[in-house]
């Protein structure tokens, strides 16, 4: 085991006695326990904070990409075995929503790790701790550290608990819906062709955007959706399209 997280420790962020108290009590809130309290303070430790130190100290980024294909792994081995009748189309639909940024930040919300992340003063004044991105970013970071400290039976039971409920969700249709795979689906069956988005506004800062999107289907502009990226207001523009156009076919 040393072998495999030594070159990662040796570059997390130092550990004072304050730290080592908030880490503890981190694993209490989530229900873990590492062997290696450094792979966790590396698992929050934002891009923003490592670039403000003049020492080499790492950032969350590789355990992040470790951390996406754990949790891939997990989920698609708990649906296959959970629900042998379902087909591969319901399993690839539940996938994309359980492990969706929305629901990873909705989840680090829900463990506080909000509370814990290391992040540099610009992100800090900007709200940093509140976006979803990097709040979903560090819950797959934990999930990488909490696989090479404790291994995949360890991982596992950890993401099973915190995505489980998620999942539920789904199959009881009481999650978030993705507007922009419900309107296209529509717009194809309905005037086979597709949602066309275009930015109508952008404001603020690169570190702080605010974006206005509208989305066009048959002829009919609906919008603008507002969101912090593209990808959020594209979302809210669709959900605004979306139930307008059901509703009027009767169908939402």
């Amino acid at each position: 085991m040393k072998s495999r997280i030594g070159d990662h420790t040796c570059r997390a962020p130092k550990i004072t006695a304050e730290r080592k108290k908030e880490l503890v009590l981190f694993q209490k809130l989530a229900n873990i326990r590492f062997r290696k309290l450094e792979l966790l303070n590396l698992a929050f430790s934002h891009r923003s904070f490592a670039n403000e130190y003049a020492e080499t100290i790492g950032n969350n980024e590789k355990l992040e990409f470790l951390g996406d294909s754990v949790l891939g792994l997990v989920v698609s081995e708990y649906l296959y075995e959970a629900y042998e009748d379902m087909v591969e189309g319901d399993f690839a639909r539940i996938k994309s929503f359980v492990v969706s940024e929305d629901s990873l930040a909705d989840i680090a919300k829900r463990i506080k790790v909000d509370n814990f992340i290391l992040i540099g003063k610009g992100e800090e004044y900007s709200g940093g701790r509140t976006k979803k991105a990097i709040l979903a970013d560090c819950m797959e970071a934990i999930f990488g550290a909490y696989y090479l400290d404790s291994g995949y039976k360890a991982v596992k039971s950890f993401i099973c608990a915190s995505l489980i409920p998620e999942i539920t969700k789904v199959l009881e249709n009481r999650h978030r819906k993705d507007y922009k795979t419900l309107l296209q689906e529509y717009v194809q069956k309905a005037y086979k062709a597709y949602p066309k988005y275009s930015v109508v506004k952008k404001s603020g800062p690169d570190h702080n955007r605010m974006f206005w999107v509208n989305v066009s289907v048959n002829g009919e502009v609906f919008g603008p959706g507002a969101g912090k990226n593209k990808k959020e207001a594209e979302q809210e523009a669709a959900g605004m399209a979306y139930h307008a156009i059901s509703s009027e076919e009767g169908t939402d």
